[in-house]
């Protein structure tokens, strides 16, 4: 049992305003950037800024004791222990304020004259059926974008997937790069909104939800009978926003398919999702799980098999 120890009002606020990037670099845990965020290396479904963290997996949140609580599975008095220092003197530093953020427009990036990079890299790279991936394009849904870096000497190209509202309007935009070596990178374009997140609706009742828009096209690529019947959305993480509105925008919802990674982050998703769907619609929902980590991942090991089993049996 932890030993009670009577906190003051004061060191109650400090160890609650410990600038959690600092304090986990501190204590050895790596950090990944994610926008004006910070992600954990070990819970891609984590993110801090400042003093607060939020789990996209289960929603939950708040700020650094609850935070250490948690992460840590510290008791309440443990956990102050840790964010004050052994003297209880706050050798951890403060989070600055947040500074209010301004609304960002929302703009498509600049779009490239040439789908070459886009094309290759689905393709080749992640194995997409040229059909499925020609009907997107021909919707502006998927594009190649092509970037100046600030001081106008290089240009980015990237994979652009397109979330529209009920009017067709972009609303939405996920940037992935196409480079197939060295450091790859997806992010939401600023201002995007979660809600309209990239999809396609179909007239039957079946809905397939999925984390990224690689999945969904790999998913489509491995089921692709009647595929354009189906809807699909690719939620851009595990948020219910774009599962809620895609519901409200089907004419009569019949059976709804969770289709996250096969990972702990995708199994709490799916888990929370079944209920929100449950609870809300009432709509029977089910998992369907790849045998690899993601759908892509299942898709490239089918097309890499014949080619292994061929060098297999030059070797014999």
């Amino acid at each position: 049992m932890s030993k009670y120890i009577p906190f003051t009002t004061e060191q109650k606020e400090r160890a609650a305003s410990v600038d959690l990037e600092e304090f986990l670099r501190r204590r050895g845990e790596k950090l990944i950037t994610s926008g004006r965020d910070k992600r954990l290396a070990s819970d891609h479904s984590i993110t801090i800024r400042g003093c607060e963290w939020f789990d996209h997996a289960t929603e939950q949140g708040g700020r650094a004791i609850s935070f250490v609580k948690q992460f840590y599975g510290l008791s309440y008095p443990d956990a102050m222990s840790l964010l004050l220092g052994d003297d209880l003197g706050g050798s951890y530093p403060a989070a600055r304020e947040k500074e209010p953020e301004p609304a960002k427009p929302f703009t498509l990036p600049a779009q490239s004259e040439s789908m070459r990079r886009v094309y290759a890299y689905l393709l080749q790279k992640r194995c997409i059926d040229r059909e499925i991936l020609n009907a997107f394009v021909r919707k502006k849904l998927i594009y190649e974008s092509c970037e100046k870096s600030r001081d106008g000497t290089k240009e980015y190209h990237n994979a652009v997937f397109v979330g529209t509202d009920e009017h067709g309007v972009s609303r939405h935009a996920q940037k992935r790069s196409t480079n197939s070596q060295g450091k790859s990178f997806k992010l939401n374009v600023a201002g995007s909104d979660a809600r309209y997140s990239f999809h396609h609706l179909g007239d039957d009742g079946d809905l397939y939800v999925f984390e990224a828009p690689i999945d969904l096209l790999s998913y489509i690529t491995l089921h692709p009978e009647n595929w354009q019947q189906h809807s699909y959305v690719a939620c851009c993480g595990t948020s219910y926003e774009p599962v809620r509105w895609i519901l409200t925008r089907m004419e009569a919802p019949q059976m709804v398919s969770l289709c996250l990674d096969h990972d702990n982050a995708g199994d709490q998703g799916c888990e929370r999702m079944a209920k929100q769907i449950s609870s809300e619609f009432g709509f029977p929902t089910r998992r369907l799980v790849p045998e690899q980590k993601d759908w892509n991942e299942d898709l490239c090991a089918l097309r890499e098999a014949p080619r292994r089993q061929r060098m297999e049996m030059e070797m014999r």
